[in-house]
C-alpha cells in the first residue's frame, strides 16, 4: 500500500504561473511528501490589483525575488526526488500559494494546511498526537511578521515551520514558537555586527531609523538596547512609515529628514526594508541632507530598488551587512532550462494533466500578472537574490523525513509519519547540503555570519564589494573603503571629544553622549578609554589627580632620622643621662642625711626606673610591630610604678607623723627601713598582675591607618581596650593620688626642708600630664601618637626628676652646709605632736 502523501507547504510569494500561463499547474505537483510553497509573482506587489489569491509565506521583494525563490524551492525538490541516497524511493510533492503581505490573506492557506489529510475540516481536539493534518510541515513566510502570526498557529499543532528570511529576535522564544526554525541568522547577530562596525570606525553619535513593521521594531529595540554598553550614544531613533500611501507619510518622512540634518550626526543605521529606505532616500537627496554614512542591512542594500533612486551617489557612503550564504549549483541552469521548456507544447500538456486531481474546492493560484514573464526579465535578479536559505529550508525538512522514516541509503519503509515527530530530528541532528553543514540552534537559527558589503561607484554603475565580514568577531578591509570625505577616510561622528588620560565623562544636560572632562580626583584613576567615572585605588595605593594608575603606598612611622625623632632622641638621652648623674650622686651621698630623708636606697631604685622609663621612649621610634604595640604601654606603666612604689611608703611615713601622731609610734615600723621595701615590692607586684591583666584582655596591636594619610599606610599602635587600659595605668593614678593626699598639706617644722612638697609637685605633674595625654592620645591617629607617648614619658620623667630629685642635687652640690641631720631630720625620728583637746 502507498504511504498517503505527507505536505510540506512553502510560503513565498503573490501568484503562480509563468509565461504561458499553462505554467500554472506546474507550482501544484503531487507526492508522496507534498511541499506547499508561495510566491510573490506580480511585477510590482506594491501596485497589484489582484490581491484575492490566498497566501501563506510572506515576501516583501518584487515579482522576481519571489519567483527565483519559488523557482529555489522546485529546484531543491527536483534534486531530492532524482537522488538516490536522500528519501529513496520516496517522492516529494508542493502546493504553493501567495500571501501577497495581508495577514489575513496569509490565514486562509494557513487554515486549510491545518485540516485533516483528505478533507476541509479542522479537529478540534485535546489530543493530536495522531492527528495527520494536510501538511507535515510548513516553509515560509519570509517576513517576520507574518511569520509572528502564523508560527503560533503551526505551533499549536507542532508542525515544523520553517522560514527563509524572518529574522525577528522575538521568533527566538522557543517556548512560545516550539515549531518554528529559520535559516538564516536572527536580527541579535546582526545588530551585534553592526554595533561592532561603529566601534572599529569610533562612530558613537548616530542617528537610527527602522520601518515601521515587525522587522524594523524589533532590530532597532535590540540596537538601541546594545549600543548603551559600547559608548555609543544615539542621536535621534525613529520609524519610518511602510504604508507610503498615507497622507502623512511623506510629512512624516520630511520630519525624519530634518531631525536627521538638526542633530548633525555623520552616521545613520537604517533597519529598513527596499520601499520604506527608497522613500527615505528619495527625501533625503530631495531635501539636501548632505552625505552620510549609512549603515543598511540586506533588506534594502541588495535592491534594485533603492539602487535605482536618481542620483542616489550623492547620499554619501553605503555600508552594510548581508548574510553570507553560498551559491547553489546548477541552479541557474536550471531556470534557463525550466523558461525554454515553458514554451513547449509537451510541458503545457503534462501540466493540464498534472491540475485534474486537484480538489477544485481548494484555494486558487492563478495570477495574471505572472502571464508575460521572460528569462530576460528575472536574470539580472537571479545574480543577487540568495537562494540557499530556501535551498536549505528544503532540505532541511527532507533530512527530517529521511531520519523520521529510517531511511537507508538504498529505501525507506513505508511508515506513516505525524508532523510532530519531525522536530527531534530538527533539533538534533545536523545535515549537509552541497557539502556544507547546517544545524539548528538553541533558537531554531542557523547562524552562518554576514558579509560586509560597500557600494562601490564605478563609471556609474554601482559594485557590491565585500570588505570584512563577521561570524562571533568583524574583520574590516579598511583600505578597500573609499569615504565620501575628501580624503576618502572614514568621517568622525562624535558629540564630544575624547578625553585626555586622566580624566573621566561628566554627562552634561540630558543626552549621556554629550559631557565634559573632568580630572580625576585623587586615590582615583582614569582605568579605561573614555570610561564614565573614575575607579578608586586599592587600599594599598594611592593616586594623585589626573592620574592613570595607581602606586603602592609607603609606609610611614616615627622614623629615627627625621628631625622631631633627632629631637626626641636628644632629650631621651636628656632624661636617661639626667637619671644617671643624679643617681650616682645619691650613690656617692647615701649615708648622709638628705638622701636618708630622701628615702635612702629606695631613691636610687626609683632613679633606676626612671632611667628605664626614659630609654622606653626607643620602643616608641621605628617601625612598630605587634610585639613593640604591647611592650610600650606595659614598660610605660611598670616603669613609672616602679618610682611611685618608692614614695608610697615616704608618703604613709609623713601622713602618719602629721596627721595621725596617736597611730604613728605603732605602725611606723610597717613603712620604714625594710619593711617599705615590702610595699614597694607588693606594689610592683600588683602592677605586673595588672600587665598580665591586659595582655589577656586587649593588649594594643598594630593598626595599618590606610585613611590618615592621603599617599602613605600610617603604621600606628591602636588601642584595643579602653578597659584594659585604665586597668593599667589605673593603679598607677592611684598611688600617684594616694601620696598626692598624704603630702599635700604637710608644712615643714621651722627652718628644716619640706620632704613632702617634693611628692606633691611630682605627683601633680604627673596628673597634668596625664590630663593632656589622655585628650591627646584618644583622638589622634595619625604619626604624633607615638610622638605624644614619647613627650608623655618624658614630662613625666623629668617632671619627677625636676620636682623631686633636683632640689636634693642642688643642696648636695652648692649647699653642703645644709646637708645636716638638723635639716633633714627624718620624719619618723621627730618628735610626734599630742593632739590638743
Amino acid at each position: 500500500m502507498k504511504l498517503p502523501g505527507l505536505w510540506l507547504c512553502l510560503s513565498f510569494g503573490c501568484a503562480a504561473s509563468l509565461s504561458p500561463s499553462c505554467l500554472s499547474a506546474q507550482f501544484r505537483r503531487p507526492g508522496d511528501f507534498v511541499l506547499g510553497g508561495l510566491f510573490p509573482f506580480g511585477k510590482d506587489t506594491v501596485n497589484l490589483t489582484a490581491r484575492s489569491e490566498p497566501t501563506l509565506l510572506l515576501c516583501e521583494r518584487l515579482f522576481t525575488d519571489g519567483l527565483i525563490w519559488a523557482l529555489g524551492m522546485r529546484f531543491a525538490i527536483d534534486q531530492i526526488n532524482n537522488s538516490s541516497s536522500l528519501l529513496p524511493g520516496i517522492t516529494l510533492g508542493y502546493d504553493m500559494y501567495d500571501t501577497c503581505f495581508e495577514a489575513l490573506v496569509a490565514l486562509q492557506p494557513s487554515l486549510l494546511f491545518l485540516t485533516r489529510k483528505g478533507t476541509t475540516a479542522i479537529g478540534v481536539l485535546c489530543n493530536y498526537t495522531e492527528y495527520q493534518p494536510r501538511v507535515t510541515a510548513v516553509i515560509g513566510p519570509h517576513k517576520s511578521d507574518l511569520c509572528l502570526l502564523t508560527a503560533k498557529l503551526f505551533g499549536s499543532f507542532l508542525i515544523p515551520q520553517i522560514s527563509y528570511g524572518a529574522s525577528s529576535e522575538t521568533l527566538s522564544n522557543t517556548e512560545l514558537y516550539p515549531s518554528f526554525y529559520r535559516t538564516v541568522p536572527s536580527d541579535k547577530n546582526l545588530v551585534e555586527a553592526v554595533v561592532l562596525l561603529l566601534n572599529q570606525f569610533g562612530w558613537n553619535w548616530i542617528a537610527t531609523l527602522g520601518s515601521d513593521d515587525e522587522y524594523g521594531r524589533g532590530a532597532q529595540a535590540l540596537f538601541l538596547s546594545m549600543v548603551g554598553t559600547h559608548n555609543i550614544c544615539i542621536a535621534f531613533e525613529g520609524l519610518i512609515p511602510t504604508d507610503l500611501a498615507e497622507p502623512s507619510a511623506k510629512n512624516q518622512l520630511e520630519d525624519t529628514v530634518k531631525l536627521i540634518n538638526s542633530t548633525k550626526v555623520n552616521v545613520v543605521v537604517l533597519f529598513a526594508f527596499n520601499l520604506p529606505a527608497r522613500a527615505l532616500l528619495e527625501h533625503s537627496i530631495r531635501m539636501g541632507l548632505g552625505k552620510k554614512v549609512w549603515i543598511g542591512t540586506e533588506a534594502w542594500m541588495l535592491s534594485d530598488i533603492t539602487a535605482s533612486i536618481p542620483n542616489v551617489q550623492s547620499i554619501g557612503t553605503v555600508l552594510g551587512f548581508v548574510m553570507r550564504t553560498g551559491a547553489v549549483p546548477g541552479f541557474q541552469e536550471y531556470v534557463a532550462e525550466l523558461f525554454s521548456s515553458v514554451e513547449q507544447e509537451e510541458f503545457c500538456r503534462q501540466s493540464r494533466e498534472l491540475s485534474r486531481p486537484m480538489n477544485a474546492e481548494v484555494l486558487d493560484t492563478h495570477c495574471q500578472q505572472c502571464d508575460h514573464v521572460t528569462l530576460g526579465d528575472i536574470w539580472p535578479t537571479l545574480r543577487v537574490t540568495t537562494v540557499q536559505p530556501v535551498h536549505v529550508a528544503v532540505y532541511s525538512v527532507a533530512h527530517a523525513l529521511h531520519r523520521a522514516l529510517g531511511c537507508t541509503s538504498k529505501s525507506c519503509p513505508k511508515t506513516p509519519i505525524r508532523s510532530w515527530q519531525l522536530l527531534h530530528f530538527m533539533n538534533t541532528l545536523p545535515f549537509d547540503v552541497n557539502g556544507q553543514s547546517f544545524r539548528f540552534d538553541q533558537s531554531h537559527s542557523t547562524n552562518t555570519g554576514y558579509k560586509l558589503i560597500f557600494w562601490a561607484w564605478r563609471d556609474g554603475t554601482l559594485t557590491y564589494l565585500p570588505v570584512g565580514h563577521y561570524d562571533q568577531s568583524l574583520y574590516v578591509r579598511k583600505s578597500q573603503i573609499q569615504f565620501h570625505t575628501a580624503d576618502q577616510k572614514e568621517p568622525t561622528s562624535e558629540c564630544f571629544r575624547h578625553c585626555q588620560p586622566g580624566q573621566f565623562r561628566r554627562t552634561k544636560g540630558f543626552n549621556l553622549c554629550c559631557y565634559d572632562c573632568t580630572d580625576c580626583s585623587e586615590n582615583t584613576f582614569w582605568s579605561s578609554t573614555d570610561s564614565a567615572g573614575c575607579s578608586p585605588c586599592p587600599q594599598h595605593q594611592w593616586a594623585p589627580a589626573r592620574s592613570t594608575r595607581c602606586h603602592d603606598r609607603s609606609e610611614r612611622f616615627l622614623f629615627w632620622d627625621e628631625p622631631l625623632a633627632v629631637a626626641l632622641v636628644t632629650l631621651t638621652a636628656l632624661s636617661t643621662a639626667l637619671s644617671a648623674v643624679t643617681a650616682l650622686l645619691f650613690l656617692r651621698h647615701l649615708q648622709t642625711p638628705l638622701v636618708q630623708a630622701a628615702g635612702g636606697g629606695r631613691s636610687l631604685f626609683a632613679l633606676l626606673w626612671l632611667l628605664l622609663l626614659s630609654l622606653s621612649c626607643c620602643l616608641h621610634l621605628g617601625r612598630p610591630s605587634d610585639g613593640l604595640c604591647r611592650l610600650q604601654q606595659l614598660s610605660y606603666a611598670l616603669c613609672l610604678n616602679g618610682c611611685f612604689s618608692t614614695f608610697v611608703p615616704k608618703a604613709l611615713e609623713i601622713a602618719l607623723v602629721t596627721e595621725f601622731p596617736r597611730c604613728a609610734p605603732r605602725l611606723l615600723r610597717w613603712v620604714t627601713r625594710g619593711r617599705a621595701w615590702l610595699l614597694v615590692a607588693a606594689s610592683l607586684l600588683t602592677q605586673a598582675l595588672l600587665c598580665f591583666c591586659h595582655l589577656l584582655l586587649g593588649p594594643d596591636y598594630l593598626v595599618a591607618d590606610y585613611r590618615a594619610l592621603p599617599r602613605e599606610v600610617l603604621l600606628v599602635c591602636g588601642t584595643q581596650s579602653w578597659a584594659a587600659f585604665a586597668l593599667l595605668h589605673g593603679y598607677n593614678s592611684c598611688l600617684a593620688f594616694a601620696c598626692f593626699l598624704g603630702t599635700f598639706m604637710v608644712q615643714s617644722p621651722g627652718r628644716r626642708y619640706n620632704v613632702a612638697r617634693g611628692i606633691t609637685f611630682a605627683t601633680l605633674i604627673y596628673f597634668v600630664v596625664w590630663i593632656f595625654f589622655l585628650v591627646i592620645f584618644a583622638t589622634l591617629r595619625t604619626v604624633l601618637r607615638a610622638v605624644t607617648q614619647i613627650c608623655t614619658i618624658l614630662a613625666t620623667t623629668l617632671g619627677i626628676l625636676v620636682s623631686y630629685f633636683m632640689p636634693k642635687c642642688y643642696i648636695i652640690v652648692f649647699r653642703p652646709d645644709l646637708n645636716t641631720g638638723d635639716y633633714f631630720q627624718n620624719p619618723a625620728e621627730e618628735e610626734p605632736q599630742e593632739d590638743v583637746v
